[in-house]
């Protein structure tokens, strides 16, 4: 299971949802959706667009979970 890290490492970086989503050219719904991980996918474009912004890696916005059987 892939979870979202996007609250954390915008809270580290003190960067609201609205200026993230300027800055990426993305709207609030489908960044927030991003946030709270209720998208099933994601375009690397957008991840490239969110890594400058917030100047991370994709690793500090995702985690991986193994799924419990």
């Amino acid at each position: 299971m892939i979870i979202v890290r996007l609250d954390r490492v915008m809270a580290d970086r003190k960067m609201s949802l609205n200026d993230l989503a300027e800055q990426v050219g993305i709207s609030n719904v489908n960044l927030s959706q991003l946030k709270t991980g209720k998208v099933k996918g994601i375009r690397f474009q957008t991840v490239n667009a969110i890594c400058k912004a917030l100047h991370c890696q994709p690793g500090d916005l995702l985690d991986y979970i193994e799924d419990e059987k």
